[in-house]
């Protein structure tokens, strides 16, 4: 059970898509996050970006839409850049996971500089850790490719988080 402290957690967001069956496998709830420093040329959500955009909401009012939908598989956090608000999205992850949906997070970063990089102020770790999947890489114009599930270009990875951390190094998963 969530606290209303946590109920009460604000997060920047560009926008919240109900039921996609493109940010995941399954049906989803897909909460895209406000801000991103990356900036990749041919970004689809480029008015994502403006770190001041977008609008703030609560995550017990994100809650509430994931728990008016019985039919969700999943939640997936994309951008704008998840980790640039990883501690809130971690406290929203473990609310998530309390209801037994997967989580997908999407980032312009690289699994490895995420655990390079993870420190108690930056939460990257605690948002790790409630992830079932970590699509990772920026979006490249030129390795843009159509036919790939769940991804934009070439050089980004599906990592599956929890064979990475019992394996300590990234390990690609198909979903």
């Amino acid at each position: 059970m969530q606290t209303d402290t946590e109920n009460n957690v604000r997060l920047r967001i560009a926008g919240i898509t109900d039921d996609s069956i493109v940010d995941g496998p399954g049906i989803r709830l897909t909460v895209f996050v406000q801000g991103c420093p990356h900036n990749c040329e041919g970004c689809q959500n480029p008015q994502t970006h403006d770190f001041s955009g977008g609008t703030e909401i609560t995550l017990g009012e994100i809650m509430d839409r994931i728990n008016a939908n019985p039919l969700l598989d999943g939640v997936t956090f994309s951008g704008g850049e998840p980790f640039c608000q990883a501690e809130a999205l971690s406290k929203l992850g473990r609310m998530i996971r309390k209801k037994g949906l997967n989580i997908i997070t999407y980032s312009g970063y690289t699994y490895e500089y995420l655990k390079e990089n993870s420190d108690s102020q930056n939460s990257f770790g605690e948002l790790l850790d409630v992830c079932d999947y970590l699509v990772d890489g920026p979006f490249i114009l030129a390795e843009r490719d159509l036919t790939l599930k769940f991804r934009g270009s070439r050089n980004q990875r599906i990592i599956d988080i929890k064979k990475s951390a019992k394996f300590g190094r990234a390990v690609t998963a198909e979903i």
